[in-house]
């Protein structure tokens, strides 16, 4: 697929993915492109999401093109723009053929990421950032994206225990479902193959330096053609 390389950015909630992904964003202004997500952390349903926050459900996909989805526009929405309105029939057909890179179910009405809305953000001259988990980061294995895979990972499960606990936004049973969860990303990123990059964030600054780093070439190809446009 044409244009810059789309990056595969995965790690458990309290990682830090969010905290460099507005480092990255700030400091690289036109680079990356971000536009909706089907479920925003902060508003708890799919779309509406702002930018460079957290935008994951399950192993959803967040990049700057507006996602499929089946259900109906609400007032104010844009097809085209907040998302791709389609039939349940035609995205049902499209999966079938292979055209998505993941898909699923919320609130009875599908979401999904289409080969083409990656595409496009590439076309664009913008690094697509997919935001997925260890479900997603296997699926993408299976497309011809090439991205680069980076893993963000806790220094420690005490360490990610503590961050988690100190939002203290959420239950005890679903704080301990994350916990496992983690557990679980933690031991898959160890393997070999799986990511180009695994970055423990200890310290915020030294992660953020060695994300730079993974993704320095793909940014300086962007500026560069962006000057020459």
């Amino acid at each position: 697929m044409a244009g810059p390389r789309p990056v595969v950015l995965s790690g458990p909630s309290g990682a830090g993915k969010s905290t460099l992904l507005k480092n990255l964003l700030k400091e690289y202004e036109g680079v990356f492109g971000f536009s909706v997500s089907r479920k925003c952390a902060l508003h708890q349903s799919p779309g509406n999401c702002v930018k460079g926050v957290s935008y994951r459900n399950k192993y959803l996909i967040a990049c700057s093109h507006p996602l499929d989805t089946t259900r109906s526009p609400r007032p104010g929405e844009e097809n085209g723009k907040d998302y791709h309105y389609v039939t349940r029939e035609y995205m049902q057909a499209s999966i079938n053929k292979g055209e998505f890179i993941e898909s699923a179910v919320f609130s009875g009405n599908m979401y999904g990421t289409s080969k083409a809305s990656v595409q496009a953000v590439k076309d664009k001259n913008l690094i697509c950032i997919l935001d997925i988990d260890m479900q997603g980061v296997r699926a993408v294995k299976t497309t011809d994206l090439n991205p680069i895979y980076v893993s963000i990972q806790p220094p420690s499960m005490n360490i990610l225990e503590k961050r988690l606990r100190d939002r203290n936004t959420e239950s005890e049973e679903s704080l301990q479902k994350r916990l496992d969860a983690a557990q679980v990303d933690m031991e898959i990123s160890k393997e070999p193959g799986i990511f180009d990059i695994v970055i423990v964030n200890d310290n915020l600054d030294d992660a953020y330096g060695k994300l730079k780093d993974a993704l320095i070439e793909e940014i300086k190809k962007v500026q560069k053609n962006n000057l020459s446009s």
